[in-house]
C-alpha cells in the first residue's frame, strides 16, 4: 500500500484527501477547457491525458467545455479539430459544454454584482486605467469612475449589452481592492465591449466576459470538483476564489483551482500565437503540416495516439516547470512502433544494381518477415530479379576499413536473399554511377539452410526488384527548429531559427506489397526509419512522410557539434604555437570552417561566454566565434560580457585576439564608439604588422 500511496502524482495525492476528508466520490467531476482560437500541441496533450486520466481513475465525468468568450479569434473550425483530436488521443467526454451556453447566467450575476456595489462600469482609456492600477511595488489608486451610483453603472452596463457604445469605451470591472499586494485583484475587468460576430450566439451579444470571471463561473455552473490549470494561473486562484465567493451556495460545489507545470519541450514553440503566425505566412503548410507540434501535425506525421499517452504519463505531473527533450516523444514513438509497424523495403536515392549470373526474364518470390516483433504479423513474398535498386551511399568503389556495405571486390547479404560480390560499376560523362555490376552466389538464399547461407558477410543491404518497384514520393521530415529554445532569445526572432532542411522531398522506390497501403497505415522502411502514408496520397500515387527515424539523429549531431568546438579549440593551440606562416594559415582554415558548420545558437553563445577569461588563447577562440559564425551577432551577447571580451582582448598578449577582436569592433557600429579611447592608445603602442594594418582601417 506504501509503495502506491508513493505513486501518487500530487494532483492525484489532492483528491485522495479530498476523499479522505469527506468530499462524496460521486461529486468529483473535471474538465478539459480548451479556447478555440487555435489547433491543440503537444502541450495541450498532457492537459488532456491529466484530466480524462483522472476522470478513468476515479470514474467520474469529464466535460469538454470551451472557452469561447473571444469572438475576435474562435471558429467553428478550432471546435471541431479539438473534439479530432481529443477521439483520436482515445478520449472521451461526458458532456461537451461552451462558456457561451452561460452568457446570460454570466450577465445576470454581473448585474448582482453592480446591485451588491461589486462591480462598477469604468470608461477610462485602456492607457489610464493601466496607470491607476500603480506596479507591483506601488499600490494603484481609485479610478475616477468607482464610485459611480449603482443606477448609472446598471444603465451603462445595459447600454453596453444593448450595442449602445463603440468597443473601448467601457468596461465593467470588478471592485475589489486597488491597493491589493496581487496585481490581479486591483478591480479586474469582467466585460469588455465586442461587436464582434460569434461563432455560436451570432450578433446576440455586444458584450463578452473576460476569461477570469467566466472560466471558474463555469466551473460553478457545471459543478467541476477540481479545476486543474497551469502554473501560470498561481496568481489567477485568489481572483477565482473571489468571483465564486459572490455566488456561491452552499447547497453545491465549490470548485477549486490546482496548478501543475505545463509540457515544455526543447527545438519547438509552444504559443499559438507563434504557431498561427507559421500558418498564415505561410511557413508551414497549415496546422496540420508535419513538422508543427499541433497534435493534427503530430498524427499526420505519423505519431500514434498511444506513444502520445505513454509520452504523458513518463514525464508525469510536477509542481515545478522544467524542459522536456523531444527525443523523449521519439523515444516513446519508436517503442509503440517497433512492435507494431510492419517491415519493407524502401530505396529512396537508389542507384542500379546488375546481377550479372542471375539469368534473365527470372523472378523468384522470396519470405520476408513482416514484424521479428510480433510473432503472430506471419511472412510475405517479395519479388527478387536480376536488376535492383540500392541506396547510392550503399556502394564505395574503394571502401575504407570500416565501410560495411557493398563495395568493389567485397561481398554483403541482400536482405532476405543472397549473398553478392561488387565487380565493376557504369559511370555517365559527369562521372556518376549509373550502375554497379555484382554476382552472387545461387547456394546463400537466406533461410536455405545450406553452407553459404550461414556465410558471414561484411553487411546486409535492403534493396527492391527494379521490374516490380513502385514509385514514391518521399518527404523527410526533420525538426522545424534548429535552436532548443528558438523563441528564449531577446534580440532574435524565432523565425531566425528555422530549419532549411525541415522538409525534403525525394522520389523513392518501395516493394510492391506496399501498392494497396492505406493512409495512415505505419511501415517500418528497414535501416530508414518508420513512415506513414499521409492523406495526399491517391491510388495512382504513394506518398509517404518520414515519422522518426531508428536512431536519434539529433543526438549525435549535438554531440558532433559539441565535441567539434571541443577539438576546435585544440587547433587554437596548435595555431598560436605554429612558427611556419603557411601551416597557420592552413590550421586557421580549419578552425574556420567547423566554426561555420555549427548550427546550434545556443552552444555557440554559450561557448563564446565561457571563453570569454583571462587567457589568451581562449580570447581568440571567442573572438573567432564572434567573427565567422554566421549564427552569432553582438546583440545575441550580453553587453556586459561582451565588452568584457572587447576590452580583455585589446590588451591581449596575442597577436591574433588583437587583430580579431579590432575587426569584431570596427564592424559593431552600436558598441564601438565606446573603444575610441583604447584603439587610439594601441594604435599608439602597437609593433605587430597586422595588427598595425587592422588599426589602419579603423
Amino acid at each position: 500500500m506504501a509503495s502506491e500511496e508513493k505513486s501518487l502524482h500530487f494532483i492525484e495525492q489532492i483528491i485522495e484527501d479530498s476523499l479522505a476528508n469527506g468530499f462524496p466520490q460521486n461529486k468529483l467531476r473535471f474538465r478539459f477547457p480548451p479556447e478555440p482560437n487555435g489547433y491543440l500541441h503537444i502541450g495541450h496533450a498532457k492537459s488532456i491525458c491529466l484530466n480524462f486520466g483522472l476522470g478513468l481513475k476515479y470514474n467520474a465525468p469529464v466535460n469538454l467545455r470551451f472557452d469561447d468568450t473571444n469572438p475576435a479569434k474562435e471558429e467553428q473550425e478550432y471546435v471541431d479539430a479539438i473534439k479530432e483530436d481529443l477521439q483520436w488521443l482515445g478520449f472521451n467526454w461526458a458532456e461537451e459544454r461552451y462558456a457561451s451556453d452561460y452568457f446570460q447566467q454570466l450577465y445576470d450575476w454581473a448585474i448582482l454584482l453592480i446591485k451588491k456595489g461589486k462591480a462598477y462600469v469604468d470608461s477610462q482609456s485602456s492607457e489610464d486605467m493601466a496607470a491607476q492600477k500603480g506596479t507591483p511595488t506601488q499600490p494603484g489608486v481609485d479610478g475616477p469612475y468607482r464610485n459611480r451610483s449603482i443606477e448609472e453603472n446598471l444603465a451603462l452596463f445595459e447600454g453596453m449589452k444593448n450595442g449602445d457604445y463603440p468597443e473601448g469605451s467601457h468596461v465593467l470591472r470588478a471592485k475589489i481592492d486597488m491597493a491589493s499586494s496581487n496585481m490581479l485583484m486591483r478591480d479586474p475587468l469582467m466585460y469588455r465591449i465586442l461587436h464582434r460576430h460569434h461563432h455560436r450566439t451570432g450578433n446576440e451579444w455586444n458584450i463578452y466576459p473576460m476569461y477570469d470571471f467566466a472560466h471558474g463561473e463555469s466551473d460553478y455552473i457545471e459543478q467541476i470538483s477540481h479545476s486543474i490549470c497551469t502554473l501560470e494561473f498561481v496568481m489567477h486562484r485568489e481572483l477565482y476564489d473571489w468571483f465564486l465567493e459572490q455566488i456561491y451556495d452552499e447547497n453545491q460545489v465549490k470548485p477549486n483551482q490546482y496548478e501543475f507545470a505545463r509540457l515544455n519541450l526543447n527545438y519547438t514553440v509552444m504559443s499559438k500565437r507563434k504557431l498561427l503566425q507559421l500558418v498564415q505566412e505561410n511557413i508551414v503548410n497549415g496546422w496540420d503540416d508535419p513538422r508543427m507540434p499541433t497534435i493534427s501535425g503530430l498524427r499526420r506525421r505519423g505519431y500514434t495516439a498511444a506513444s502520445i499517452r505513454k509520452f504523458c504519463e513518463v514525464i508525469g505531473v510536477a509542481k515545478r516547470e522544467n524542459i522536456i527533450d523531444i527525443s523523449l516523444l521519439d523515444f516513446c514513438l519508436r517503442e509503440d512502433l517497433n512492435k507494431t509497424a510492419p517491415r519493407v523495403m524502401a530505396v529512396l536515392d537508389p542507384v542500379k544494381v546488375v546481377i550479372t549470373n542471375y539469368p534473365e526474364g527470372v523472378e523468384e518470390l522470396l519470405d520476408a518477415e513482416n514484424n521479428q516483433e510480433d510473432e503472430s504479423a506471419g511472412y510475405r513474398k517479395v519479388p527478387f530479379s536480376r536488376e535492383l535498386y540500392i541506396e547510392r551511399d550503399d556502394f564505395l568503389e574503394v571502401a575504407p576499413a570500416k565501410f560495411f556495405r557493398l563495395s568493389i571486390g567485397n561481398e554483403v547479404r541482400l536482405k532476405n536473399g543472397y549473398i553478392i560480390k561488387g565487380e565493376s560499376v557504369t559511370k555517365d560523362s559527369k562521372g556518376n554511377i549509373t550502375e554497379i555490376k555484382v554476382t552472387y552466389d545461387p547456394d546463400s538464399r537466406s533461410g536455405s539452410g545450406s553452407e553459404a547461407s550461414q556465410r558471414k558477410v561484411a553487411g546486409t543491404l535492403h534493396w527492391v526488384a527494379v521490374k516490380t518497384a513502385v514509385e514514391a514520393e518521399v518527404r523527410l521530415y526533420d525538426r522545424l527548429f534548429i535552436d532548443e529554445a528558438p523563441d528564449s532569445h531577446k534580440e532574435k526572432s524565432f523565425l531566425d531559427f528555422m530549419n532549411s532542411a525541415s522538409l525534403q522531398i525525394v522520389k523513392g522506390f518501395v516493394e510492391p506489397s506496399l501498392s494497396e497501403a492505406k493512409i495512415g497505415e505505419h511501415f517500418q522502411f528497414q535501416r530508414l526509419g518508420y513512415f506513414v502514408v499521409d492523406k495526399d496520397a491517391t491510388s495512382l500515387k504513394l506518398v509517404f512522410n518520414k515519422t522518426v527515424g531508428l536512431k536519434d539523429a539529433w543526438e549525435e549531431k549535438d554531440k558532433k557539434e559539441a565535441n567539434l568546438l571541443t577539438n576546435t579549440q585544440k587547433e587554437i593551440n596548435k595555431y598560436v604555437k605554429e612558427k611556419d606562416d603557411k601551416a597557420a594559415s592552413a590550421l586557421l582554415n580549419i578552425i574556420v570552417d567547423n566554426i561555420k558548420s555549427i548550427n546550434n545558437f545556443s552552444l555557440l553563445c554559450q561557448t563564446l561566454v565561457k571563453n570569454v577569461k583571462n587567457d589568451n588563447n581562449s580570447l581568440l577562440f571567442a573572438n573567432l566565434i564572434l567573427h565567422f559564425s554566421d549564427k552569432v551577432k553582438t546583440n545575441d551577447i550580453d553587453v556586459e560580457v561582451l565588452h568584457k571580451l572587447y576590452n580583455m582582448s585589446l590588451k591581449s598578449q596575442l597577436a591574433a585576439a588583437r587583430v580579431f577582436v579590432l575587426l569584431n569592433i570596427k564592424s559593431d557600429l552600436v558598441n564601438s564608439p565606446i573603444f575610441e579611447g583604447q584603439i587610439l592608445e594601441l594604435k599608439n603602442v602597437e609593433k605587430n604588422e597586422k595588427v598595425l594594418e587592422v588599426l589602419t582601417s579603423i
